[in-house]
């Protein structure tokens, strides 16, 4: 059954697909978003450390980097003009040991390179001054980084999508996408749906939708999954800042990060998945992964105490690049890639996704309303 036309479909509705969808309803498109799920935001989105990154750690004129940074600069004024609870909290990126020093030296290196504001090099002594309970040799302030309430901002841009005309479609999973002569068609369990502009923003589903797309012949990418588990921690905040360790292959190692309320929580870890089936993922966090916990966290904190920590929650993230393989950047493949004009799969969007969101999403409408 037909459901009629539309000028824009976005597939998705975690952070990514409705900053996108926002950014297209704002330049005056009818937009319609699929959303398989009964809520915005329920997958990767919801399932992150709600930080704010200032963009050290990325290599120069990635798209991780450019988008991260434009991002950063869009973002607070955007939480700042609609209300929506943010603080820019400031990070230390801390190092314990002489191989960590190396690995931190070459963050400040990479932060310097890539122009981020607020970034400055501290002694262990300088560090303790702000953070007593810390044990660090040398660190990185941070003075750009922040948190957020990510599930305030998806609902700001839903809104945005809905105030211009939008319409957000719920419980509709996409069953099959194929190219046709004036756009293309969306398959859904209630019918067909023909658009002129097709956004696959699908998070951790795109490379599956993209590859089995009907009439696209452009690249396909493969995807790996690893999971993040995040630990809570009881008792009153000892830090006023994120701490974070030197980056460790897969991740940024296990850091401790604030809620709004002033919680800390530690995690993600790095849990590369046997699957590469979404579906089958199991976001349950497992107790004993604890021990390891216990032992990173003591590194930067060894008075955390024993019993402190209870399993929280757990995300995944969408790796298009295999373990022990350098991180891929984010991949946005449209028109110049494959030819199809109005398509744009968005793939492999990690940290710093949430940061980057309307920096992202400018880029992917420029892409098809040129």
């Amino acid at each position: 059954m037909s459901l009629g036309k539309t000028d824009v479909v976005v597939i998705g509705a975690g952070v990514i697909g409705l900053a996108i969808a926002a950014a297209l309803a704002r330049s005056g498109r009818e937009v319609m978003v699929l959303e398989t799920e009964g809520h915005i935001g329920t997958q990767t989105s919801s399932r992150n450390s709600e930080v704010i990154h200032a963009g050290l750690y990325y290599p120069t004129d990635s798209l991780k980097h450019r988008l991260c940074v434009e991002g950063r600069r869009r973002l607070y004024p955007y939480l700042e003009s609609r209300g929506i609870a943010h603080r820019r909290c400031g990070k230390l990126v801390v190092a314990t040991s002489p191989e960590e020093e190396a690995r931190v030296e070459a963050v400040l290196a990479q932060a310097q390179a890539n122009d981020v504001e607020g970034v400055s090099r501290l002694t262990g002594a300088q560090a303790r001054a702000l953070e007593p309970a810390l044990n660090c040799s040398f660190a990185i302030l941070s003075a750009q980084t922040g948190i957020m309430d990510s599930h305030g901002l998806m609902l700001a841009l839903q809104g945005e999508v809905e105030d211009h005309g939008g319409f957000i479609a719920f419980n509709t999973a996409v069953a099959a996408l194929r190219v046709t002569p004036h756009g293309f068609q969306v398959e859904t369990g209630s019918g067909r749906l023909d658009c002129r502009i097709l956004i696959n923003a699908a998070g951790l589903q795109a490379p599956t939708l993209a590859a089995a797309m009907d009439g696209y012949d452009g690249p396909t990418r493969r995807q790996w999954l690893a999971k993040g588990s995040y630990f809570g921690c009881a008792g009153a905040p000892t830090f006023s800042r994120l701490i974070y360790p030197a980056p460790i292959n897969g991740g940024l190692g296990v850091h401790l990060t604030l809620d709004l309320g002033g919680r800390m929580r530690f995690g993600p870890d790095v849990e590369w998945l046997a699957t590469d089936d979404p579906e089958s993922i199991d976001y349950g966090v497992d107790s004993q992964r604890a021990e390891g916990f216990y032992a990173a966290i003591r590194r930067y904190w060894p008075a955390l105490p024993d019993a402190a920590l209870t399993a929280d929650y757990s995300g995944c993230r969408p790796k298009l690049s295999a373990p022990g393989e350098p991180a891929a950047d984010f991949v946005l493949d449209g028109p110049e890639v494959h030819g199809h004009a109005g398509l744009v799969h968005v793939l492999g969007i990690e940290s710093p996704g949430l940061t980057s969101c309307l920096a992202l999403a400018e880029a992917v409408a420029n892409m098809v309303c040129e």
